[in-house]
């Protein structure tokens, strides 16, 4: 039978390399390996109970994460670029100084970001929703209930993250796939066979 405990292990320390993130000059690169590291786990545990929906929602749910950063750092590139086509002025009389952008400028920029910023913002959601989706299924096929709530509170953290208090609850969600890592068995628990017919005697 196959185990659950390499999963477990990297899934944890995976788990703490994510939330090590946020620290200066080597957040990204720790980030970047403990969510390979989760994925993998993620992986294990599919292969171990046998349904590899799990490990495609989870996939799912980080590809959309990296098109959902990559469509506002392209909106804001972009953004910055039209503070620089856009004249400051009515006309270019040869005086006019070119750092001072003008309000069009500005508004451009900001159209960019906003824009940018909303499809962020439903692409993380649909992430959200596939990861979710995913942890639920980890929670029910190995018996780590910690698991659904880790996916809710992400699925809620997307939600929230417009109004910014969406940042925290998926900050306590990172923190709480941690302990879900932590928690899972050695090994995923025996699914019930199917019943025999109540006075049917098996041949």
């Amino acid at each position: 039978m196959t185990t659950l405990a390499q999963a477990k292990t990297m899934g944890g320390v995976g788990s703490i390399l994510v939330l090590l993130s946020f620290v200066p000059t080597v957040g990204f690169i720790l980030g970047i390996a403990g969510l390979v590291m989760v994925l993998l786990a993620v992986k294990q545990i599919s292969d171990a109970v046998n349904e590899r929906e799990i490990f495609n929602n989870v996939l799912m749910a980080v590809i959309l994460q990296i098109v959902g950063t990559a469509i506002l750092t392209f909106a804001v590139i972009g953004g910055i670029f039209s503070m620089f086509l856009i004249p400051s002025g009515p006309f270019f009389d040869g005086f006019t100084d070119s750092s001072m952008m003008g309000e069009g400028a500005v508004f451009a920029f900001l159209g960019f970001f906003v824009v940018g910023l909303i499809a962020m913002w439903i692409v993380l959601i649909i992430a959200a929703r596939f990861l979710r989706r995913g942890y639920e299924r980890i929670a029910e096929r190995t018996g780590t209930g910690m698991f659904g709530t880790v996916g809710r509170w992400y699925f809620y953290g997307a939600l929230l993250l417009i109004v910014l208090v969406g940042f925290i609850i998926i900050l306590i969600a990172e923190i709480l796939q941690i302990v879900a890592f932590f928690s899972l068995p050695e090994s995923p628990p025996t699914q019930p066979g199917p019943q025999q017919p109540t006075g049917v005697q098996p041949i």
